[in-house]
């Protein structure tokens, strides 16, 4: 049996949060990659050269396209490691504005 949580990850008719935040990286920081080349774990520092500029870069993409915010305590360089960990971080401030509600 699938897990819930994975479950919800693979719905028919929508794309993994780890795919659209390749899309979006490659969009955003002008990458001459194909984003499938980009591996969900692949520490975005080494493979990508990510800075400070990116981060912000990827912060904007992932307020306009989750209508995300950000708290100043919550800018930490882990979530920005991987794909993994910043479709790991959308995943939580979803379930956390569903809760809100």
């Amino acid at each position: 049996m699938i897990p819930a949580t994975i479950m919800k990850e693979v719905t028919v008719g929508e794309q993994r949060i780890e795919d659209k935040v390749k899309e979006m990286l490659v969009e955003r920081l002008f990458l001459k990659v194909e984003p499938q080349t980009i591996g969900d774990d692949d520490v975005l520092a080494d493979t990508l050269g990510l800075d400070s500029v990116s981060v912000f870069e990827i912060v904007v993409g992932l307020e306009e396209v989750y209508g995300l915010s950000f708290e100043d305590e919550e800018f930490d360089m882990a979530v920005f490691r991987s794909v993994r960990s910043i479709a790991d971080f959308v995943r939580r401030k979803q379930e956390e504005q569903r809760a809100s509600q």
